[in-house]
């Protein structure tokens, strides 16, 4: 059985109507000889069966997701492949219905494509555009498991038949993007120049190619990630403070593109978050 994870997830946004207490979610660690690959397995479950619909918003990750939904009766309704993000993730949950899916590491997809990831950059394609008819009878599976732990044995085992080749890039451009993620002083493209010894170019090239983004893309979403966060948790913070520690010349910056991605201002964000 997979670990669970018990660390808060990252990037849920408080603008949405979604309430924790009206489905299931939870995230399971992947077996050790796929973590090099796979951040975490992620689960939702709804029954909002002659309920109102829910919906739910996130600011996405640098990741590619293999995501395989079901309705009520364990019928398959979608297998997919869903690349990078680079807006604003929503969705309404309505009805009855589960999904089961492989949060990829950033870069860790890399080895099950075909191509670069940037050309799976904001687009959606069904599973067997990728893996071709061979992923057919693994979805079979998935989608008449009864529980998560047979859901994720499933998902594993399709994953271990494609035969991931190793490649010093992938670890190497996680690291890069997780550090992005956990350094808050990481405000801009030349802070990674330093610290890998890379030039601009070639680090463009590398998170085009492994991660479907570029280096300056994730760094803004990151700090977008942080501001949400505290936006949502201390509703009298400083905007002005809170922009130029992300990196941001002043506020007005800040504002446009937290309202060009998140759909509000910081200030209506932090009202909402307040309530």
């Amino acid at each position: 059985m997979n670990r669970q994870k018990t660390d808060k997830p990252r990037g849920v946004l408080k603008t949405a109507t979604a309430a924790p207490e009206r489905y299931r979610h939870a995230r399971y660690h992947p077996s050790p000889d796929l973590a090099a690959y796979v951040e975490h397995y992620w689960a939702v479950e709804w029954d909002l069966r002659g309920l109102s619909p829910d919906r739910a918003e996130t600011l996405p990750h640098p990741s590619v997701h293999l995501i395989f939904e079901r309705d009520g009766d364990g019928r398959e309704t979608s297998s997919r492949v869903a690349g990078v993000a680079r807006g604003k993730f929503s969705r309404e949950l309505s009805g009855q219905g589960g999904v089961i899916a492989a949060k990829f590491r950033p870069g860790g997809f890399y080895p099950f494509a075909t191509g670069g990831i940037s050309t799976l950059t904001d687009k959606v394609i069904p599973v067997v555009d990728v893996f071709g008819a061979a992923c057919e009878a693994a979805a079979r599976s998935i989608f008449v498991a009864r529980d998560d732990a047979t859901r994720i044995s499933a998902l594993e085992s399709f994953l271990r038949q494609r035969q991931p080749v190793a490649d010093e890039q992938v670890p190497r451009v996680a690291a890069m993007v997780y550090a992005i993620a956990g350094d808050r002083d990481v405000t801009k493209v030349e802070d990674l120049v330093e610290r890998y010894g890379l030039n601009v170019r070639a680090l463009q090239r590398l998170f085009a190619k492994y991660v479907g983004v570029s280096p300056k893309w994730v760094i803004r979403r990151y700090r977008l990630h942080e501001a949400a966060e505290q936006l949502g948790s201390n509703t009298a913070i400083s905007q002005t403070d809170l922009a130029l520690s992300l990196g941001y010349s002043d506020q007005a910056h800040f504002t446009r593109d937290f309202k060009a991605i998140v759909g509000t201002s910081p200030a209506a964000y932090a009202r909402r978050a307040g309530k």
